[in-house]
């Protein structure tokens, strides 16, 4: 063996011994245990601190009701429509109270195409926890197929809400709103 491994497993096998005094030169069983020590070494450093770090996940249910009403007129030139909107909603289940924001539309000539965005602040609590926070609207529709992502805007939450992040999902049965909310604190 080269002495250059030999002085890394030296290097590896002291740090581990805390001074036990090595051979002149490392045995196959001094090499393993280095090699061990080493695995140890960089899994402690890379692996544990990122466990460490993950922060718990938690999902929050329940169902809203929403009050959007036109800001202004729509604007409509070739075929395309950009519309205004005021937001209330009204929040029950593990998320109560309310929320304002504003939304924007674009509908094309197309039957089906659309896209919006939207910006909304919750106040209220959340599980018990008080406070506000941002969540932000991204949607489209193409020929009818939809694709919409709302998340928590980063460090938006405040009060008992404050570091939290996650992101919100909606969906529609017979005209009632319901939310499923998956959620992170700043308790990593």
């Amino acid at each position: 063996m080269s002495s250059t491994k030999d002085a890394l497993f030296k290097v590896l096998l002291t740090g581990v011994t805390k001074g036990t005094r090595l051979r002149a030169s490392p045995t196959p069983a001094d090499r393993r245990a280095a090699f061990a020590a080493g695995v140890v070494v960089l899994w402690s450093s890379f692996v544990v601190p990122s466990i460490a770090q993950e922060k718990a996940v938690y999902v929050a249910k329940g169902s809203f009701e929403v009050n959007i009403k036109p800001s202004k007129e729509a604007d409509e030139a070739d075929g395309v429509s950009l519309g205004r909107f005021d937001l209330e909603k009204g929040f029950s289940g593990d998320l109560i109270g309310t929320s304002e924001g504003e939304m924007l539309t674009a509908r094309t000539a197309t039957e089906g195409s659309a896209g919006y965005v939207a910006i909304e602040r919750f106040t209220g609590s959340l599980k018990g926890l008080a406070g506000t926070f941002v969540l932000q609207h991204t949607g489209t529709m193409q020929a009818g197929d939809q694709t919409l992502a709302i998340s928590i805007v980063p460090d938006s939450g405040t009060g008992e809400l404050s570091g939290i992040s996650g992101n919100f999902q909606l969906r529609i049965e017979g005209g009632d709103h319901y939310y499923e909310l998956e959620y992170s604190l700043g308790d990593g």
